[in-house]
């Protein structure tokens, strides 16, 4: 990968952002990926996501989704296009072809294996490292 963005928020509004500039990234030749640790890893494995406290608002959150949509980020729910739909953004991602990896750290803490959504990727430390150390830019903190 040329850029490695690193997601540690259990809030949508962070999950959002790492895909969308990793998909921008890629629309301009970058190969790049997403490493989910902490509560990004915990809310995908079960846990509850949120927003950030001034993103939270019902008009808010409708108006994000509606221009994500129309920036090919799909993560308005298909039954209610008012509501999120978490899986339906890792799909858009992985269908522009983003790697979404799990912090092999985090998931034996969290012991989530078999809890992830299948678009997320359990990788060996050794296999994180070798992408780390091989990436131009890494990212943390979208």
């Amino acid at each position: 990968m040329d850029i490695v963005l690193i997601c540690r928020d259990a809030l949508e509004n962070s999950v959002l952002s790492n895909i969308g500039i990793a998909m921008e990234a890629k629309k301009n030749g970058s190969d790049a990926g997403i490493v989910f640790t902490g509560e990004a890893l915990a809310a995908f494995a079960g846990e509850s996501f949120r927003w950030s406290p001034l993103l939270e608002n019902r008009g808010t959150k409708i108006k994000v989704v509606k221009n994500a949509a129309s920036m090919g980020i799909q993560m308005a729910s298909e039954k209610d296009k008012r509501w999120t739909d978490m899986s339906r953004l890792l799909k858009t991602a992985k269908e522009a072809g983003i790697s979404l990896l799990a912090c092999p750290l985090w998931s034996k803490l969290l012991q989530v294996e078999g809890k992830l959504p299948s678009e997320i990727s359990t990788i060996d430390s050794q296999t994180l490292l070798k992408e780390m150390n091989e990436a131009n830019t890494i990212i943390g903190g979208f």
